[in-house]
């Protein structure tokens, strides 16, 4: 097994190489994301990222290499883990892997969701058709919001760019995530492209967007808007990448993994009864920390063309618990309990500050009626 990379060490030179000519699993580009390990194969033409996490190894979507190689690379990474006395994770898994692992007594996998995707020769028309759209992109323009491309080197470790996502950082429910939604990327670049939304000359949000090469396609990766973006900004920054991708002739574009989204024409009754259980009470009770259905109607509203589903896949009989805490604690790099509880600590530090700020506004003026119609209609946090 190989260790964490450097910006510009031989591994991730390899590494890109083959995702450059492989990579069709749409999280491929992103196994070169700072705090992923890579594993080459002996011949070393493929490679898998990932992470380990109770005595687990995690990877990113699946192995990268030519399609008819792909069973047998697996099974090589799975060897070489359990010489270490580690399982095999593999998360984000798409059709690809999930047709060498159907039906298959030596594995189990379980539906995580599903991911949107577009035809960006077909955007215009899509866009066309749904005014409410075409209104979220004039909401931003009309407060002077505009987006433009900016090139790797003017964007790689840019301060108003990293400003910006310490913003947006600031506002999340659970700390920093890693793994596949790594916020620290902006210093690794190379063949991403970046879409900067700025307001009166200041930058108010950014899109990062990764290849998926044997697609002829995009992951778009990263939205990001700071405390200054209008509403529509996030919109009109995808309009605008997407557009771009249109007239380059692109024949796929994917916004990412929904997590928990009912989309995908694959019925949720393949996962097992406990998992279902806990990813529904999951679902109705997180909303504090992570919005899932918000995320899901969020993507939902640019008419998907189709919804592609997406799998965990373990290297055991039957997906267990464990597999679902090393995929947890692949994404908080470290005990997820830990995590909760800091985002429950923040959160109650927040709603204390806001409850502070009513009691003095009171006292300043005890005739004032209460902002928001009721004395306990406080503020939370998302």
């Amino acid at each position: 097994m190989r260790h964490e990379i450097g910006i510009d060490s031989e591994e991730l030179r390899k590494a890109r190489e083959l995702i450059l000519r492989y990579g069709w699993n749409a999280t491929a580009y992103q196994i070169i994301n700072p705090g992923i390990e890579l594993w080459f194969s002996s011949n070393c033409e493929a490679v898998a990222g990932f992470v380990r996490a109770h005595n687990t190894l995690v990877v990113a979507g699946a192995p990268v290499c030519a399609r008819e190689r792909l069973a047998d690379v697996a099974m090589e990474f799975e060897q070489a883990a359990w010489r270490q006395g580690k399982r095999v994770c593999y998360f984000g898994a798409e059709a690809r892997l999930e047709s060498v692992y159907r039906g298959a007594a030596t594995h189990s996998m379980v539906l995580l969701g599903a991911q949107p995707a577009w035809l960006p020769r077909n955007w215009r028309e899509i866009i066309s058709r749904h005014a409410s759209l075409r209104a979220q992109f004039n909401r931003a323009r009309n407060k002077s919001v505009s987006v433009s491309e900016w090139p790797s080197s003017q964007a790689a470790g840019h301060p108003a760019l990293q400003d910006c996502l310490q913003e947006w950082l600031a506002t999340r429910g659970l700390p920093p995530m890693h793994f596949l939604v790594e916020p620290q990327t902006l210093e690794r670049l190379v063949d991403r492209r970046v879409f900067v939304a700025e307001r009166k000359g200041q930058v108010v949000g950014f899109l990062i967007a990764s290849p998926v090469p044997k697609r002829n396609g995009w992951l778009i990766e990263q939205i990001i808007r700071g405390r200054g973006a209008p509403n529509g900004t996030a919109e009109l920054m995808i309009d605008a990448a997407v557009s771009a991708m249109a007239e380059e002739e692109c024949d796929y574009v994917t916004l990412g993994l929904s997590p928990l989204s009912r989309r995908a024409a694959i019925p949720q009754e393949e996962n097992p009864f406990w998992l279902r259980c806990l990813l529904s009470w999951v679902r109705a009770h997180s909303k504090r920390f992570y919005n899932f259905d918000g995320l899901d109607a969020f993507k939902t509203k640019f008419q998907p063309e189709r919804w592609d589903p997406v799998f965990a896949i373990f290297n055991a009989p039957h997906f267990s618990p464990i597999a679902l805490y090393a995929i947890a604690e692949a994404f908080t790099k470290g005990a997820p309990i830990s995590a909760v509880a800091s985002a429950l600590l923040k959160a109650a530090r927040t709603e204390i500050g806001w409850f502070a700020k009513r009691i003095r506004i009171r006292l300043d003026d005890p005739n004032r009626p209460p902002e928001g119609g009721t004395s306990n209609d406080f503020p939370r946090t998302q």
